[in-house]
């Protein structure tokens, strides 16, 4: 679920170098780029053919010597070679400063190219954009040209993904989503694609899909285009056919996957597979703008990844296919429970009736043995009660002494929850992008009017993988026993998560980790109750939100997966 506003990456000049460096050593740790693109020099002629672009021309200048175990600013040391085209090489690298994989592209600084890749880089790094694989640091250094990127370990390139079938239809659903609402943004900040194919799509292993190569794919070849637009619209129809049918949408074979046949045209993902779902395939055909088909079927082709957003966004959502339930074996009977045991089993599926025993035999002596534990039984009753009776005469010639009250033997009563009072608040942002700063107050000012929001997210409920969550970080003034909250939210519909935390200090990024949980709730309503198996001793609370219900939108944000906070209240007892 992606941010609809994007903070902009910070651009530094690295000692008089012409060098970008995007939030790198602020930004995960854990990402860098997908698989290797070794594929794309045999796919070069089919892909221009559907891309709408036309290949500049470029002087074929010698790539550096470049080997592995180069270090490039004292700094990306050089692994492995994955690409080596048409002048430039790509690389998997190692950041020995942050200790991560990272990819670089690295061309002759006199490459004609040169000055392009640098700018594409440049921009690609101030959108930011989380769908996108990031730019690092893009550096003229030494007659070279690099430029870094992210190195995602844990994504599969959309090839690989069709190489073991079609896509479910949640799956190619949540791709032509994610994909669209991406490029529309980067559109909107004037940036293309025009090199969007499976090679450039990736998802990762939290399902979430992500982009590679913005603008810096197609600088790279010297890839333009009068239609930028059209073109990667276009290329996203592609993208959505092959995940449909496992098929690539024009004649010659491309990406692993072979063309449709030849001489009877482009005709609809339902038509080459049977069981593909109706509308993924009229809109795979309006964004490849087949007027024949579209027109057919009473459809406008979709011509700017703005309408493709708004074209899934009339479709009826795509649910998850529910998990497979496998059925326990059924109960079986062991020989033993059957009354066989140690005789042969019958054959199966001949059904016996199970003999029923005889009843006991009482002997003589079973019967002596009766009589005489009922003769010590009376005896014992008899001689209880009169016990007894002698206690009760003598208890009633002596005064009466009072049983000792709870107090007396040191039990003491639990004290009521009282309310305990906010002495202040901060918003818990430790990405470095808040939501609503300003607003923290309104949810402590006894006005159920006013409230602290978050922004609007295109896909959820669930925050992750865009944003881990949302927050709000408490002062109480002094260390009290905090058993429970009341949060009174704004939006209701799909599940609001919520989880209190205790916290040793007031801050907006201490790390999650060093926190103590004390209790989560799953709201629905307008409501949400957290309540702790005991009470936790600190001073600073916080609230943290990790999933939103779906909201339209109003004069702050746009419709989306969002959420806003009235009231909070927290409850303890003292010690």
């Amino acid at each position: 679920m992606a941010e609809r506003s994007t903070a902009a990456v910070d651009v530094a000049d690295n000692s008089g170098e012409k060098s970008l460096t995007a939030k790198a050593d602020q930004a995960d740790q854990s990402t860098a780029d997908g698989v290797a693109q070794k594929r794309e020099r045999d796919t070069e002629h089919n892909e221009a053919q559907g891309s709408g672009g036309t290949e500049g021309p470029g002087r074929k200048a010698s790539p550096p010597e470049l080997h592995s175990g180069h270090k490039l600013a004292r700094r990306y040391r050089l692994e492995d070679c994955v690409t080596r085209l048409d002048g430039f090489s790509s690389w998997r690298a190692v950041d020995e400063k942050l200790r991560r994989a990272v990819g670089v592209h690295v061309l002759p600084a006199d490459h004609t190219r040169a000055r392009a890749v640098l700018a594409a880089a440049r921009s690609s790094a101030l959108l930011g954009d989380p769908r996108f694989v990031q730019v690092l640091d893009a550096v003229e250094e030494n007659d070279l040209v690099y430029v870094v990127h992210e190195w995602l370990p844990d994504a599969t390139e959309l090839t690989t993904l069709l190489s073991a079938g079609p896509l479910e239809p949640h799956d190619a659903y949540q791709m032509v989503s994610q994909l669209s609402s991406a490029m529309a943004a980067a559109h909107r900040e004037g940036l293309a694609h025009l090199r969007l194919n499976p090679n450039a799509v990736l998802r990762t292993s939290t399902g979430q899909w992500r982009i590679r190569g913005l603008a810096v794919n197609a600088a790279l070849r010297g890839i333009v285009s009068d239609t930028p637009q059209r073109a990667d619209t276009e290329a996203i129809g592609a993208l959505l056919y092959a995940a449909l049918t496992q098929r690539w949408p024009y004649e010659n074979d491309a990406h692993g996957l072979s063309g449709l046949p030849k001489d009877i045209g482009l005709i609809p993902p339902d038509q080459v597979r049977a069981g593909v779902h109706r509308g993924l395939s009229e809109l795979a055909m309006r964004a490849l703008a087949n007027d024949g088909a579209t027109a057919s079927r009473h459809e406008s082709p979709c011509t700017t990844p703005e309408e493709l957003v708004k074209a899934v966004g009339e479709m009826p959502r795509i649910r998850p296919p529910e998990p497979a339930f496998t059925a326990p074996p059924e109960y079986q009977r062991t020989t033993y429970q059957q009354g066989t045991y140690g005789r042969t089993t019958p054959h199966p599926g001949v059904t016996q009736p199970v003999p029923t025993p005889p009843p006991p035999l009482q002997s003589r002596t079973g019967k002596a043995l009766k009589w005489a534990v009922s003769a010590l039984l009376i005896a014992a009753l008899g001689l209880g009660s009169w016990q007894l009776a002698d206690a009760l005469m003598d208890q009633g010639s002596e005064p009466k002494t009072p049983a000792p009250s709870p107090a007396a033997v040191g039990d003491e009563k639990p004290a009521a929850p009282k309310k305990l009072t906010i002495q202040g608040a901060v918003e818990y942002y430790p990405d470095g992008s808040p939501q609503d700063a300003d607003g923290v107050a309104n949810t402590y000012d006894e006005d159920s009017t006013s409230y602290w929001r978050t922004k609007s997210y295109f896909e959820g409920p669930e925050l992750a993988p865009f944003k881990q969550g949302v927050g709000i970080m408490y002062d109480l003034g002094a260390d009290e026993d905090v058993s429970s909250a009341s949060i009174s939210l704004r939006h209701t519909g799909d599940h609001t998560t919520l989880t209190m935390y205790a916290a040793d200090e007031l801050s907006s990024s201490a790390p999650l980790e060093s926190m103590t949980k004390i209790a989560t709730a799953e709201a629905t309503g307008p409501v949400a109750k957290l309540q702790s198996k005991k009470p936790v001793k600190t001073r600073y609370v916080l609230i943290w939100l990790t999933a939103a219900p779906y909201a339209e939108g109003d004069q702050f944000s746009g419709s989306g997966y969002k959420q806003a906070i009235t009231d909070v209240s927290f409850f303890g007892t003292s010690r």
